[in-house]
């Protein structure tokens, strides 16, 4: 396991081999001002042999979350598993904080469904979900405030795929002074998703945020596999697909990035900023369940 995951991560950064430092990434691109809130951020180095420390925590019990790691503000990052079987599959809530702290509440929802029995994971299947990938956003306040980390980062321009320092804000979310950090996987957010990630081999991810836009198949141009899922889960509900385009120009997007390491993958957009939409996505949470890459 650990030699694949050594490989995967270096695949997934685009790096060949050795030490190197992540803040390199960044020189040459042009200034990019940071909100009030933000502090310096460290240099991220990926060692050729990873520690101890970074290898892949042993599956726990399903009522007792893995931690693959912490918030800029110290909260633990916290993935729920369900099932044993091969074919793993991931749900991804709260990129965006408290901004769509919606996402968060429903994926404690299916959390609570799939350990009371109410959905079932088939038994060649293993169910991931992490229910909230920015805990200091959610914290801070459930609105604008909220969206960014603790250093005025939008987790969901932290990728390493088509990262831009800066883009358009045309039909884009601008409410607040944002950035998408100042290299990708600046944050320590995004870096332990991505290593928690290389060390697994999801075959298929829904990443949820709130509202109202519709089904995002990932990939530019989507992948084959994110089509079919995105079709798959408009047969269940009915949120817009394809979804509404208001012009935003998309950089450096966790579903991108994760369709670039062979991942079936889709952005789900709840309806409102308030609703969890539950009995729409139970539907969604078996189609998911029932998907064959």
């Amino acid at each position: 396991m650990k030699a694949r995951g050594d490989r995967r991560l270096w695949r997934a950064l685009g790096l060949w081999a050795g030490t190197i430092t992540l803040a390199g990434w960044a020189l040459g691109a042009p200034a990019h001002t940071a909100p009030a809130w933000s502090a310096p951020i460290e240099t991220v180095a990926f060692p050729s042999e990873p520690s101890a420390a970074s290898t892949e925590p042993s599956p726990t019990p399903d009522d007792t979350p893995i931690v693959i790691g912490t918030s800029v503000g110290g909260r633990p990052l916290e993935v729920y598993r369900f099932g044993n079987g091969p074919r793993e599959l991931l749900i991804v809530a709260g990129i965006h904080g408290g901004y769509e702290w919606n996402t968060v509440l429903l994926a404690d929802a299916l959390v609570a469904h799939v350990r009371d029995g109410s959905v079932a994971v088939p038994e060649d299947a293993s169910l991931f979900i992490l229910h909230d990938l920015n805990p200091d956003g959610y914290e801070r306040a459930h609105g604008a405030e909220g969206r960014a980390n603790d250093r005025g980062v939008d987790l969901n321009r932290n990728w390493p795929l088509n990262w831009q320092p800066d883009w358009n804000r045309s039909g884009c979310w601008d409410y607040l002074p944002i950035t998408a950090g100042k290299h990708p996987l600046s944050e320590p957010e995004t870096a332990a998703l991505l290593g928690f990630i290389v060390q697994h081999d999801f075959q298929a991810l829904i990443s949820y945020h709130s509202a109202a836009l519709g089904i995002f198949p990932g990939g530019q141009p989507p992948t084959e596999g994110s089509l079919r899922l995105a079709e798959a889960i408009h047969g269940v509900t009915d949120y817009p697909y394809p979804p509404q385009r208001n012009g935003c120009e998309y950089t450096g997007q966790f579903a991108d990035w994760a369709t670039a390491q062979g991942m079936a993958a889709v952005d789900v957009e709840l309806s409102t900023h308030d609703s969890i939409d539950l009995w729409v996505n139970l539907d969604v949470l078996r189609t998911f369940l029932a998907f064959q890459p």
